[in-house]
């Protein structure tokens, strides 16, 4: 990584249930191997129920969102106990008491926290076309629009696991930034840092965060709100073989001149060889690493891309 910070100085929201409370409608929890195993080593939780935390008891009846004269309200099946609102305020409670976030694992599915997906149904019972957001995880998501999110269900593909851990210690390094103090010098630097980052999700946001940076009419600031909103709107996009590859050849040419023959001949075979799906991307950049060793470049040692997390996640084995 190229900034240091402790676990205890990253702190992640969570659904409760999803790191073993029991507090689910049948005072049952939903762990996830992921959270509490493996991502835990390196952040730290802070942990919500707000089905609980409204007031609900342990076990309770289960609820739902229902579709009612196009509003989407929250109860139990047949209508009653509605805790529309008290979630709405619950959410909006906890988003301003935890800006200090850099991201947020939701429960999947969940009425009041499932941050897409979530089933509606008309007040017959009947479940409805249009799929809804948690009425807690909205207001979340809706106050903290920076703040990198996902459920413990999509967690299972690799993918989006690995963007969603990449996105969380990108921002973590904004925050940082901010917190000391933000300057034109250190914003900069931080985008020099996150360049081949930006490239590998979003050609087009590589070009207009360069662009904005280069502006001299607009007050820091306003520069760096509106980098952050592009950088972690480019991060959210999934980075694919592609655009890895398209990545890989541009930090070679960077370096290449310095390699031997059979150094840049093994490289460009490296890359082929990802691009085409024969071997995972830890490779070529494994190789590229080994290469930064004996032909040392301070802009590409200082490349968040080639290390965005700790090493000890293994992210990039899968894929």
């Amino acid at each position: 990584m190229i900034y240091s910070v402790d676990k205890k100085d990253i702190e992640i929201g969570i659904s409760a249930c999803l790191i073993g409370e029991k507090v689910r409608f049948d005072a049952s929890n939903k762990p996830s191997h992921f959270c509490i195993k493996e991502f835990s080593e390196h952040v730290s939780y802070k942990s919500f129920c707000p089905e609980v935390a409204v007031g609900l008891p342990i076990p309770r009846p289960t609820i739902r969102q229902i579709k009612r004269d196009d509003v989407i309200h929250v109860s139990q099946k047949d209508g009653s106990g509605d805790v529309t609102e008290a979630l709405k305020a619950y959410g909006k409670k906890v988003a301003s008491m935890t800006k200090s976030l850099s991201g947020y694992i939701f429960c999947a599915k969940s009425p009041s926290c499932g941050m897409e997906r979530v089933k509606i149904y008309s007040p017959e019972g009947n479940s409805l076309p249009s799929k809804g957001i948690g009425a807690f995880a909205k207001e979340i998501m809706d106050a903290n629009p920076l703040l990198p999110c996902e459920e413990n269900g999509r967690l299972n593909d690799p993918l989006l696991r690995e963007n969603f851990v990449a996105r969380v210690f990108a921002y973590k390094h904004w925050q940082t930034i901010v917190e000391s103090g933000l300057t034109k010098h250190k914003l900069t630097t931080f985008h020099s840092h996150y360049k081949y980052t930006v490239m590998s999700h979003d050609l087009i946001a590589y070009k207009e965060l360069g662009q904005l940076l280069a502006r001299a009419d607009l007050p820091l600031d306003e520069v760096a709100a509106q980098y952050i909103l592009g950088l972690m709107t480019a991060l959210k996009i999934i980075a694919t073989r592609k655009k890895h590859a398209n990545t890989l050849a541009h930090i070679q040419g960077y370096f290449s001149k310095h390699l031997q023959a059979n150094e840049r001949q093994e490289l460009c075979e490296q890359i082929d060889a990802y691009r085409e799906g024969l071997i995972p991307l830890m490779a070529p950049l494994t190789l590229i690493k080994h290469y930064l060793l004996n032909h040392p470049k301070d802009y590409l040692t200082k490349q968040a891309y080639l290390s965005p997390y700790p090493d000890k996640l293994r992210l990039r084995y899968a894929y």
